[in-house]
């Protein structure tokens, strides 16, 4: 997956994502976290990709992101543990 980074600071970044997928389930997961104070997403045409923009306090946006990400692997892993005890 390619991840473009277009602005950086401790508390604030915005990123191009490959596709709406990709920046829908990590603005719901950022947006859980009382640390995040703004995540969002936009495209300005549907042909491009979309931009994340993501602002925190109180911890780094990278830890934000990271701790974004392990919130959802943890959950793909339960929810594929589920699925294969299904009959």
């Amino acid at each position: 997956m390619e991840i473009n980074i277009l602005k950086s600071s401790k508390d604030e970044i915005e990123m191009q994502v490959e596709n709406l997928t990709i920046a829908e389930i990590l603005r719901t997961y950022l947006n859980k976290d009382t640390a995040v104070t703004f995540a969002a997403w936009k495209r300005e045409h549907p042909s491009e990709k979309p931009i994340i923009k993501i602002t925190v306090k109180g911890k780094t946006v990278k830890k934000a992101v990271n701790d974004a990400v392990a919130s959802i692997i943890k959950d793909l892993e339960k929810i594929e543990k589920d699925f294969k005890l299904m009959k």
